[in-house]
């Protein structure tokens, strides 16, 4: 078998991210949370247990995503992945956190070898590589994507801020020299309330570690916004001195009220009006490259955020077959024409197991969003505009 050719570094990212796999999401995954008190990767080690964690957990690492998701991705047109790992992926040298409870190092090792697989399968397929740390001890923002449901504390301990350095040194270090490799993001998502000032001083040290081992020729340095205006970020990270970064920007329209009590039409007006406007400002103005990091087609709250108080209503309510598809296939062309203006975008998930709305495996095998990869789609849409300049003509 011939190994694909990789994308050419600088090119367009057209991408998804490998969630609720490495960095367990009860909502991604909710048979494996099933009858257990857990709400997030943390506290389902520590009440299941060294021996049952393991078992389970290495199971699913096995079947959740395989070679053949890999090649399925590269068929389809999709040409990154972006995968999230948390702090503990290099094993039990991690500072304490008290919902650990008893067990001083909870969390199931053997991740790492599933990381190493990525990279190969990435090689296989042609696939480009974000290294994301998803997950930092003390959690960097209270999600249960952080590790902690409820806790943001990573910002109050210097030992938490060293140790996230030293793993995304370690990651750097590991990977550098995989041909796969475009990127390694500092942090997910630290929390709006987290001091520009710390994160500056904390992604500037991320930026010297990761570059002792990745040339800025080969691989990127991300930095996630922090859920502020990039302006924040003026002069901060800029070339000559520093090269190759990125900012991180996650964009979705079912987590605040007003965009709950939106219409599809309020959605579609959002994404192509003031996205639209915002992207053309970072991109011109920021003086990094831009990626969206996550967009989904969700629209409903209450699937994703299962802790959530109500009201759940959304925009997709009372609609039939036929309006539902229409509206989902909209909102997805609004985003994607959007992001396109990005340096490179990641839906966010690959797969779920009961919400296909953030699912792009669903949403691609539904017709929501476009399968890249099938030619017959691509010619048809070249035919057809090649006879309506001959017609003009």
């Amino acid at each position: 078998m011939t190994t694909p050719t990789l994308p050419v570094p600088g090119a367009r990212l057209r991408g998804v991210n490998l969630g609720g796999w490495l960095l367990l999401e009860k909502w991604i995954t909710p048979s494996l949370f099933a009858d257990l008190a857990a709400t997030d990767e943390t506290t389902w080690c520590a009440e299941l247990g060294h021996e049952e964690a393991t078992r389970r957990l290495h199971h699913h690492w096995q079947t959740f995503i395989t070679r053949d998701d890999f090649a399925w991705l590269a068929r389809t047109g999709i040409n990154a992945v972006r995968l999230p790992v948390g702090h503990w992926l290099f094993g039990p040298d991690y500072p304490y956190h008290r919902s650990y409870g008893e067990n001083r190092h909870p969390f199931v090792v053997g991740g790492v070898a599933i990381v190493d697989q990525v990279f190969a399968w990435a090689g296989e397929f042609g696939l480009r590589v974000v290294l994301d740390l998803h997950a930092a001890p003390g959690c960097q923002n209270g999600f249960d994507n952080g590790g902690i449901l409820g806790v943001c504390e990573w910002h109050t301990d210097e030992a938490y801020i060293d140790h996230t350095l030293d793993v995304l040194e370690r990651l750097a270090e590991r990977y550098a020299d995989h041909p796969a490799l475009h990127g390694i993001e500092a942090l997910n998502e630290p929390r709006w309330d987290i001091p520009t000032d710390l994160l500056k001083r904390f992604t500037r040290a991320a930026y010297e570690r990761i570059r002792r081992h990745c040339p800025a020729e080969r691989v990127s340095v991300v930095f996630h916004d922090g859920f502020r205006s990039f302006r924040e970020y003026a002069g901060f990270l800029q070339a000559p001195e520093f090269e190759n970064v990125a900012i991180d920007i996650h964009r979705y329209q079912c987590f605040d009220r007003h965009d709950l009590d939106m219409d599809i039409f309020g959605h579609l007006r959002k994404t192509v009006t003031e996205w639209h406007t915002e992207v053309d400002e970072i991109v011109r103005d920021s003086g990094y490259q831009v990626y969206c990091g996550e967009w989904s087609l969700g629209l409903n709250l209450q699937v994703v955020s299962l802790w959530a108080e109500g009201p759940f209503n959304h925009a997709l309510e009372g609609m039939d077959a036929f309006q539902m598809a229409a509206a989902l296939r909209g909102y997805a062309a609004a985003q994607l024409l959007t992001f396109e203006k990005c340096d490179g975008w990641f839906f966010w998930t690959y797969r779920t197991e009961t919400t296909p709305e953030w699912s792009l495996h669903d949403c691609v095998h539904m017709g929501v969003l476009p399968d890249l990869g099938r030619p017959e789609q691509v010619a048809g849409v070249e035919r057809l505009l090649a006879r309506s300049v001959g017609q003009a003509g």
